[in-house]
């Protein structure tokens, strides 16, 4: 067994001074993606600063209509609160997918949200990976990417985020609050992952020591016609081959706005701004939906093991916005 301190935050403030303080430090939320890694030899901390005591928890609705989730919110609470479910229904129905009912009752909002990859040879650690260790090679390469990224993937790495909740996240426009040493700032979720480049081994835009206390979601009116749908190779309990969110906005048979992400497809969630764009003004049909798609995969590079991600991801679009369109996208339950 690998030593490690373990110490209980008595305020955010200090918790965030002694990380920042320690490089070999880490936040411990609910602890069920970093613990596997602890035991898998993938991270290795000497100080673990337990954030659970902290009053980071709590779904409120702001004065100006915003939804403030606290980070340290269970998932299952999320997901069953029902400002969410009435509000943001794409919300709820990616945590219900993400995980088993032990995990979600566990697993906290932060910590989903830095979740880090599945990629069998990250967590291999007999074998060469450059987001867990830079400068080895990328295994995958060469080797099993049925799971693998087709957009925005690196020589470096071809790794995708797990997060089923992130994905939703980023269709929804949500806004993650950081406390840091330097103070507070604000970050899209869309632009909280980073894409692998030469340094996959940097999964966010977060600095050591940073952490996030919050998670907003506008009150954009749109949002209440959204819609979670993932493929997975088990009907419960799987990562996504794909992931479709979306919200739609409707006038007369015409698509008058739309958020899109995808999962699955990359190293972060995937916000499909060029789908989006292709489907404003346009008649609400599986024509238009599905010549969006392709505005948005055109620069899909797949592996030799999943072209079938293509298709699959521009078919899964055309359904949900179909869905969205009659009005039949699922109840989460």
């Amino acid at each position: 067994m690998i030593p490690f301190e373990y110490r209980r935050a008595e305020d955010v403030d200090s918790a965030v001074a002694t990380v920042t303080g320690n490089d070999r430090a880490a936040f411990l939320g609910g602890g069920t993606n970093l613990v596997d890694h602890m035991k898998l030899g993938i991270a290795r901390p000497e100080l673990l600063v337990d954030l659970t005591g902290l009053p980071l928890d709590g779904v409120e609705e702001l004065p100006d209509g915003t939804v403030r989730i606290g980070a340290g919110t269970r998932n299952s609470d999320v997901a069953a609160h029902p400002v969410i479910r009435r509000r943001y229904p794409a919300l709820a129905q990616a945590l219900l997918r993400g995980a088993s009912g032990q995990l979600r009752t566990l697993a906290t909002v932060g910590g989903n949200l830095l979740q880090r990859t599945r990629c069998v040879y990250f967590q291999d650690v007999t074998t060469p990976c450059n987001k867990r260790e830079p400068g080895q090679g990328c295994s995958a390469l060469e080797g099993y990417t049925r799971y693998h990224a087709v957009l925005g993937a690196s020589e470096h790495c071809v790794a995708v985020h797990p997060s089923d909740m992130a994905v939703a996240l980023t269709a929804l426009d949500a806004v993650v609050q950081i406390r840091g040493a330097d103070g507070d700032r604000a970050v899209a979720v869309a632009d909280l992952h980073r894409l692998p480049g030469a340094h996959p081994e940097r999964d966010t835009v977060l600095g050591h020591g940073e952490l996030i206390t919050a998670v907003d979601l506008p009150p954009t009116p749109f949002s209440a016609r959204s819609w979670y749908r993932k493929a997975a190779d088990r009907a419960a309990f799987a990562f996504a081959l794909v992931s479709v969110a979306a919200a739609l906005d409707l006038d007369d048979g015409h698509v008058t706005d739309a958020r899109i992400a995808f999962g699955g497809l990359a190293h972060k969630p995937w916000r499909a701004t060029l789908t989006e764009h292709a489907l404003r003004d346009r008649p609400a049909t599986a024509g238009e939906f599905r010549a969006a798609a392709e505005a948005e995969l055109a620069d899909a590079r797949p592996l030799a093991g999943n072209a079938f991600k293509v298709p699959m991801a521009r078919n899964l679009l055309v359904a949900v916005l179909r869905g969205l369109v009659d009005d039949r996208a699922e109840d989460p339950s």
